[in-house]
C-alpha cells in the first residue's frame, strides 16, 4: 500500500489562520495512529485552543451563522390576529401568554368596535361589564402532545364560556381555535394567524 501524501495547505478553508491549520493537521494526523478515547481528548483539546485563538470569531472567513429553530413559531405564546366569521377581516388582537405551563389569553386590541369603549354585557360573574380590551378570553390551557387542550374560552359576544383546544398550523403561522361543550366533536373552530 502506498503511503499518501500531507498537503501542508488547509484545502478545508483558506481563512484558516496558519496555527490553526497546523493544529488541524496535527489533529488529521493523529487520528491514525493513536487509539479512539485518546484521540477523543486530543481532539477536544485542539478545538478549544482553536476556539481560544479565534477570540470567539468564525474560525473560518466562510463560516456561516448558525442557524438555530425559531423557537417563537412553536410555541402559540404570542400576538394573534381574530378573524370575523361574516366579513373575514381582523377583528382583534388577542395575546397569549405562557405561565406556570400554562396559556391565557387577553384582548389586547379591537378594530371598529360597534360602540366606544364594548364591555362584556352578556358575561356573567366577575367579567359583566368588563371592558373588552384587557379582559381574558382564553385561560387553562395545557400541552398535550401536539395540540394545548383542558382549557376554556369566552365569547365575548354572547358571555358563555366553552371548554377550548388550540394547535398550530402552517408552521406555527396559524393557530386553531375549537371551543364545545360536551364532547370535541360538537362545537366551532376559528382560525387566528400570527400577528407580525
Amino acid at each position: 500500500m502506498k503511503p499518501q501524501a500531507l498537503s501542508l495547505s488547509c484545502h478545508c478553508c483558506p481563512g484558516y489562520d496558519t496555527l490553526v491549520c497546523a493544529l488541524s493537521l496535527i489533529f488529521c494526523m493523529s487520528m491514525r495512529i493513536i487509539p479512539f478515547p485518546t484521540r477523543r481528548a486530543i481532539w477536544l483539546a485542539v478545538l478549544s485552543l482553536a476556539i481560544a485563538l479565534a477570540g470567539g470569531r468564525p474560525l473560518c472567513s466562510q463560516a456561516q451563522p448558525l442557524v438555530v429553530a425559531n423557537t417563537a413559531l412553536s410555541s402559540p405564546a404570542g400576538r394573534w390576529k381574530t378573524i370575523d366569521d361574516k366579513t373575514g377581516k381582523v377583528k382583534s388582537i388577542v395575546t397569549i401568554r405562557k405561565m406556570n405551563g400554562e396559556l391565557d389569553g387577553t384582548i389586547e386590541t379591537l378594530f371598529n368596535p360597534p360602540v366606544p369603549h364594548p364591555t362584556c354585557y352578556l358575561c356573567s360573574g366577575a367579567m359583566k361589564d368588563r371592558p373588552l380590551v384587557g379582559l381574558q378570553i382564553l385561560w387553562g390551557l395545557k400541552k398535550n402532545g401536539s395540540q394545548w387542550s383542558g382549557g376554556q374560552v369566552l365569547d365575548p359576544e354572547t358571555g358563555k364560556i366553552y371548554r377550548a383546544s388550540l394547535a398550530l398550523e402552517d408552521g406555527g403561522k396559524k393557530l386553531r381555535l375549537h371551543g364545545y361543550i360536551g364532547i370535541p366533536l360538537l362545537g366551532r373552530t376559528q382560525y387566528w394567524s400570527r400577528a407580525e
